[in-house]
């Protein structure tokens, strides 16, 4: 059965969800406020930077349209997906401002309408946004909770082949309404009630993130005995209780989901008395991680004043332009400190949206050589693929002053590159 859906928020998550639904055969109407981004939309333009977004927007457009009008949105649409952002406060809890934002503008009057909430938000909101509902006569008006999964950078084949599909809800009516809307991407399916499914969302990206931190402190260790980080996480992997996803050693972990969801689900158990300590180390190992890189740096070239350095990606993954919590940002700032000249390139990400959250001072360049021209070293902080091939063919070493790479993701052949001349260090990988 096909339904007319309601998107509010074309972001990264509401833009997959649009796009994969109408894309599916059901009518959807998207919300946004920002007028520039729907006129990209309209033109068929993708304001975001997703593998295969713009293919799966075109197919579906017949069946997409934009709207900055809520009473538009829900006069056409009989389930609407709340993607709005939930950023951090500065008490560290979620800014659920835009969220409340959606209740409000929902018109008087409405029924048999279902708000889903897609974006994240603390454990027990659902119940509070219940309530506001009532207060404001939309008791028919149904919730339900449907946390997303997805990854930047693969996210149009998350939805499409999920490995789960989460609807918490109060009504099993509704529930079961929601949950018919995924069945023909496949999936296990599990439909709770509406806190437990806003939990699961917070403990899933908790635990993958702990598993992160957890890697990059064998990895910190490997590094004082010797050992190679890269052998050890396969050995982990091995055993299926273990399993070999997220133990990639690095950097660090950023993006919008993690950090984000860390610190709140932290700071949630601290408002209800209890103090999650493990939470409270995996965040102090990726803020201390992204710094070990620096001083990789200093005990090969001693004091960085003037010395140039060169960041090699900025996004916080590849296959994506988003740079919220990115290592880039953490290094640069700490490099600046450091009194150091910063150059930095990355495929997809504008110079517009670098400016944006880097320091100023960083020198964009468009291309990885032009970043390494006359540099001390170079840093890997994002792991796209053509960064592998300026070490093999001899044009990095031509530009550059000091032969020294960091490789902050793992991603080169260490002894290759020793081989073409470069001083090495990566993560974990022993000497």
């Amino acid at each position: 059965m096909k339904e007319r859906l309601g998107v509010i928020g074309v972001g990264y998550v509401g833009l997959v969800t649009a796009a994969c639904f109408a894309q599916a055969g059901h009518e959807v109407v998207c919300l946004d406020i920002d007028e520039r981004k729907l006129e990209r939309l309209r033109a068929g333009q993708a304001p975001i930077h997703e593998p295969g977004v713009e293919e799966v927007l075109a197919e579906g457009r017949e069946h997409l349209t934009f709207t900055s009008s809520a009473s538009e949105l829900f006069e056409r649409a009989e389930i609407a997906f709340v993607c709005v952002d939930t950023p951090p406060s500065a008490s560290g809890d979620a800014d659920l401002s835009r969220v409340e934002a959606v209740i409000d503008a929902i018109p008087a009057g409405t029924s048999d309408a279902v708000l889903v909430m897609k974006s994240t938000v603390p454990p027990g909101t659902g119940a509070r946004l219940r309530r506001a509902l009532d207060e404001r006569g939309l008791n028919r008006v149904g919730y339900a909770s449907n946390p997303e999964f997805l990854r930047e950078g693969s996210a149009i084949s998350d939805f499409r082949r999920p490995d789960r599909v989460v609807v918490g809800a109060q009504d099993p009516a509704v529930g079961e309404r929601i949950a018919a809307l995924y069945r023909a991407f496949g999936g296990s399916e599990l439909v709770t009630d509406v806190t437990s499914a806003e939990m699961i969302k917070h403990a899933s990206n908790a635990f993958l993130a702990t598993k992160i931190s957890f890697i990059n402190e064998i990895a910190n260790v490997c590094e004082e005995v010797g050992a190679n980080v890269d052998l050890v996480a396969r050995g982990m992997g091995l055993d299926a209780r273990i399993g070999s996803s997220f133990l990639r050693p690095g950097l660090g972990f950023g993006g919008s989901c993690f950090p984000k969801d860390v610190a709140a689900l932290k700071q949630l158990a601290g408002n209800s008395g209890y103090h999650f300590q493990l939470l409270s180390a995996v965040i102090e190992v990726n803020e201390l991680q992204k710094r070990r890189a620096v001083a990789k740096l200093k005990r090969h070239l001693g004091s960085l004043r003037d010395r140039r350095i060169a960041l090699w990606g900025l996004a916080f993954k590849p296959d994506t332009d988003d740079m919220r919590e990115a290592s880039s940002v953490v290094l640069a700032a700490r490099l600046v400190a450091e009194g150091a000249e910063v150059s930095g390139y990355d495929p997809v990400v504008s110079g517009a949206q670098a400016a944006a959250v880097l320091p100023r001072g960083i020198q964009l360049a468009d291309s990885a050589l032009e970043a390494a021209r006359g540099a001390d070293a170079v840093v890997i902080v994002t792991e796209w693929p053509e960064f592998v091939a300026p070490f093999g063919d001899g044009s990095l070493r031509a530009v550059m002053r000091t032969p020294l790479v960091i490789d902050g993701r793992n991603q080169l052949d260490p002894g290759s590159v020793r081989a073409a001349g470069f001083a090495y260090e990566g993560v974990g990988r022993g000497d």
